[in-house]
């Protein structure tokens, strides 16, 4: 069994936090979002993964490596960024014949992962949507059998939509049908899609079922993200590490706090995940996630996500700022 993440897109969404970081280190209920989704493979059993990085990639591998240097682990360059398809073909060679499990880079859900990785047959994994015409959407018969799946319809026949985690059993179909689109030009909306490699492997008689997923938390942009964040601080519980000095503050959980953090005359929280090494001085923050060695002082935030190495000074606002700022809100 191999996992494949492919991380390689610009987040553009998220900037301008997405210029200076990829979007799937993303700080994220005390992890990143990277961490997060690994961390649920390898509880699982997985132990062999294969990153398709593009967009600051470096930072993508040197994280891996110093986080999980027990894993084995390839990274694979998409110089071009042709589409999810694409990024999944790159991985050919390495995965050969064996069965895999392909997980987008800010996917996080809440499934049983062994319950996936154990089944007989392929799986994609479905949520429930509103409007399901920005996703991918699966049609689905009464025995939970995904009968035909399409890349954002305008007129979806179902509000099933594709959340970005696929257990692939007949590994040589998907390439195949990968292979073919590349050759053809099949492409939906500029790209080669995963989506019409799945289509194709259906049409070919690969059954593929369904899988529903607890939850789904959207990573895509600000304000879903902090949305995601105060989910997932409130499943996963409150963490403090212990290397911390909290002078005169109210700590309102649940908050998550790293280590080397210097917080006096403040109030922080609820749902608050605050980096490594963060000074705070009389300032209250809820809602919001604080980058590592950012420098607060006199600042009242709410939902609000602040880049790293940030100084801030001043008084309420919203912000959404990126790595490497200083931002002086005071009156003079």
């Amino acid at each position: 069994m191999k996992a494949i993440i492919p991380v390689a897109g610009a987040g553009t969404k998220l900037r301008p936090h997405t210029y200076t970081q990829p979007k799937a280190l993303i700080p994220l209920a005390g992890k990143t979002i990277l961490s997060i989704i690994v961390d649920q493979l390898v509880d699982a059993g997985v132990h062999e993964f294969i990153f398709i990085i593009g967009y600051l990639g470096d930072k993508i591998q040197d994280f891996v490596k110093e986080k999980y240097p027990h894993l084995n682990t390839h990274f694979i360059q998409q110089n071009e960024r042709l589409g999810l398809g694409h990024a999944v073909l790159l991985s050919r060679n390495i995965v050969q014949e064996d069965e895999m499990i392909i997980v987008l880079g800010d996917s996080i859900c809440e499934y049983d992962v062994k319950a996936v990785l154990a089944s007989e047959q392929s799986l994609l994994c479905v949520k429930r949507v509103d409007d399901p015409r920005d996703f991918g959407v699966a049609e689905i018969n009464e025995e939970g059998i995904i009968t035909k799946v399409v890349e954002k319809p305008q007129i979806p026949k179902s509000n099933m939509a594709l959340v970005g985690i696929y257990r692939i059993r007949e590994s040589p179909v998907l390439f195949e049908c990968l292979e073919n689109n590349l050759q053809h030009n099949i492409t939906s909306y500029g790209e080669f899609n995963l989506t019409d490699a799945i289509e194709c492997m259906i049409g070919k008689g690969a059954l593929i079922r369904s899988y529903k997923v607890l939850n789904w938390f959207d990573c895509g942009k600000k304000e879903s993200l902090l949305e995601s964040n105060a989910t997932l601080l409130r499943k996963m519980g409150q963490t403090i590490a212990a290397d911390h000095q909290f002078e005169n503050t109210i700590i309102v959980p649940p908050v998550s706090i790293a280590a080397g953090c210097d917080i006096s005359n403040s109030i922080i929280g609820p749902n608050v995940a605050i980096g490594e090494c963060v000074n705070i001085r009389d300032s209250i923050i809820k809602d919001s996630i604080i980058g590592a060695f950012s420098d607060l002082k006199d600042i009242v935030l709410t939902h609000s996500l602040i880049g790293s190495d940030t100084e801030v000074r001043g008084e309420t606002r919203s912000l959404n700022i990126g790595d490497n700022t200083e931002i002086d809100l005071g009156k003079r």
